[in-house]
């Protein structure tokens, strides 16, 4: 839910080359055609207003090929970001998920969900499922989809019988909730970047913190309505800064934040802050406990380093495929941003390079293929996994995920800031920082204005150099380390205060002569006049971070004080990774208590964080144990060696 995702509207994002015709020289050049002109000149808009089982209608934007010489497949996109153009007579420019599908033979259906934009009834911030509906008022988006696709195969012509859906983001939530005892019509099914549990990893809270910076500035253009309405142009933000950690930082805490700013008139937003524990509002919207009675071949899609939704994928995938292990099922990620597969070459992110194509070769080979094999029964069906490995930059396939050669080794923390397989044997060993919530870890080295998706490969030797971020390091590898699925750090921890965050980042550290983007001249020059030059020796690459609110280490629904002083576990999982730290490099993890502003702060007192006063704002000594018998480090998954 986050701001990224969002804004990014139905997905028309594949581009259409239209030929620019040159004339004879002694003739001038033709004017551009418009840009919706093919979609134009192939297809036929329908508008409708579908009923729904209790009454309500859903707009619905239906584009019909004009080519009839063969029956059609639906391809539907469900949203709550509005299906413009509104109009029969006014066309987008683009269709479908890329640029192969809209020569291909599709029938394009898009959809306003419930109680957004010009479709009728209540929106429900993802909207709980029903297990058993007990009557036409018992809705939910399975059933919304159910009746949209009873509609269309009777009363659009010319089509084949088959459905197929996909969405990103938000969307990707009602893909997933369209294959819950899905119509016998619906045979394809691709959930990308899926909100699946908002509490527990995807866009409101990651292990127990409020992603701050991302849920604002979403919701402050994200609002409620209460009755159909055309689209209207919105006015984003004024932070009066560009600076928000100093924003942040001055609104002092969430209710704060939320009465001040906003005026508590988006309950979207309130409800968020409100309710911090794993109560029953988060556990009715996690979708991936009623995953069942899918009969669609179902393909999930999401990347490496999706800023907003990276669990949604994994728990969509894993769910699928537990509760229904004769449904094909497949999972696809790459070294992509949130969506960043459908809009872009994905060569690159950052000052990170992959070498490749990433993202046109996903929606040429892998996407396309899919729809067309299960809409019109043209080549073949994916393997269980295809992945892409960082580090050496290729694509990967395997029968299961993750893969079953991987197995569990822990990289171990030790004294002097030392990372290793091996265990420690000190008998007694630690590392200490003060942490302080006046001066939280910033989690980029720069000034922004927002959540940049790049932030997720970012070079992390800013951190490095502050005092209150333990930093612990192996030595150069002789050879190639593949790790590959989640990544469980376990820390054993004591601090000075009642509650507080810790966040662990692994990264790979580049070899200090890895060569710069660009050819320097030669030796160091002083006389930098514009932009500082990027040096990629000893460059600190972000792979995997995230944290963990230490009150919630033995249960999400009732946290629990820490004993100052006292030595206890705090144990919790990251989303997966495919990625090789390469021979030469070396293998980094670094221990915070603040992620600022990704995170909201933790005041190191336990109390209800939203309403923290300012005194209980306070310093806390936290202490990182690497001994025997209280061993730290962060356990993964390895391949063996080719």
């Amino acid at each position: 839910m986050q701001t990224a995702p969002k804004i990014s509207l139905p997905f028309f994002l594949a581009s259409v080359a239209l030929a620019c015709f040159t004339l004879p020289v002694a003739r001038a050049q033709q004017p551009d055609l418009p840009k919706d002109e093919y979609v134009k000149a192939h297809y036929t808009k329908y508008e409708y207003r579908i009923p729904m089982r209790d009454g309500k209608k859903l707009f619905t934007a239906v584009y019909v090929p004009k080519d009839a010489s063969e029956p059609h497949p639906f391809l539907m996109d469900r949203t709550p970001y509005n299906v413009g153009p509104y109009g029969e007579d006014r066309y987008p420019e683009h269709l479908g998920p890329s640029d192969e599908f809209e020569k291909s033979g599709y029938i394009f259906v898009y959809q306003d969900v419930r109680g957004r934009w010009m479709s009728e009834g209540e929106f429900v911030e993802m909207r709980p499922h029903i297990d058993e509906k007990k009557s036409p008022q018992d809705v939910d988006d399975a059933s919304d989809t159910y009746d949209t696709i009873e509609f269309l195969l009777k009363h659009v012509a010319n089509n084949n019988g088959k459905v197929g859906i996909w969405g990103i983001s938000y969307p990707g939530f009602y893909t997933s909730a369209s294959m819950i005892d899905s119509h016998p019509a619906l045979v394809a099914a691709s959930p990308q970047a899926p909100m699946t549990d908002l509490f527990k990893g995807d866009d409101s809270y990651h292990g127990g913190a409020f992603m701050l910076s991302a849920n604002f500035g979403f919701y402050a253009f994200f609002t409620p309505q209460t009755e159909p309405q055309m689209p209207h142009a919105t006015i984003g933000f004024d932070f009066g800064t560009p600076d928000t950690y100093r924003f942040y930082l001055n609104a002092g805490n969430l209710n704060n934040l939320d009465k001040q700013y906003l005026r508590g008139g988006n309950w979207l937003f309130t409800d968020q802050v409100k309710h911090d524990t794993y109560d029953s509002y988060w556990k009715a919207r996690d979708l991936s406990q009623h995953m069942k009675n899918i009969k669609c071949a179902v393909l999930v899609v999401g990347g490496w380093y999706d800023a907003e939704d990276l669990s949604g994928p994994y728990k969509t995938f894993y769910a699928t495929s537990k509760f229904n292990p004769e449904t094909p099922t497949t999972l696809v990620e790459g070294p992509w941003v949130h969506g960043g597969w459908a809009r872009s070459m994905g060569d690159h992110l950052g000052d990170v390079t992959f070498n490749a194509r990433t993202g046109e070769y996903f929606r040429s080979n892998i996407q396309f293929p899919f729809f067309e094999h299960y809409l019109k029964g043209r080549g073949a069906a994916q393997p269980k996994a295809v992945v892409f490995e960082t580090g050496t930059n290729v694509w990967r396939t395997f029968p299961s995920w993750p893969p079953q050669a991987a197995t569990p080794k822990t990289l171990y923390f030790h004294a002097g800031g030392k990372l290793s397989f091996e265990p420690p044997t000190e008998a007694s060993s630690s590392d200490s920082y003060v942490s302080d919530p006046a001066h939280p870890v910033p989690f980029v080295g720069y000034t922004t204005d927002t959540v940049p998706q790049r932030y997720m490969v970012d070079d992390q030797r800013f951190a490095s150099y502050r005092p209150d971020v333990l930093v612990y390091q192996s030595d150069i590898l002789e050879e190639d380390v593949t790790i590959a699925g989640p990544i469980s750090p376990k820390l054993r921890i004591a601090s000075s205060g009642t509650d507080s965050d810790f966040d662990v980042k692994l990264i790979d550290v580049y070899p200090e002569n890895y060569p710069d983007p660009e050819e320097g001249t030669g030796r160091p020059n002083k006389r930098i006049l514009d932009a500082p030059p990027l040096h990629m020796g000893g460059y600190q690459q972000l792979l995997r971070g995230e944290p963990m609110r230490a009150k919630f280490r033995d249960s999400w629904e009732k946290p629990e004080a820490l004993t100052p002083g006292k030595m206890t576990e705090v144990d919790f999982t990251m989303p997966d990774l495919f990625h090789t730290f390469r021979a030469g490099h070396r293998i980094m993890v670094q221990v915070q208590s603040s992620w600022f502003p990704l995170t909201d702060r933790n005041p190191q007192t336990f109390t209800d964080i939203p309403s923290a006063k300012p005194e209980q704002f306070v310093k806390a000594t936290e202490q990182v144990f690497h001994q025997k018998d209280a061993a730290s480090g962060v356990e993964v998954l390895v391949m063996p060696k080719p």
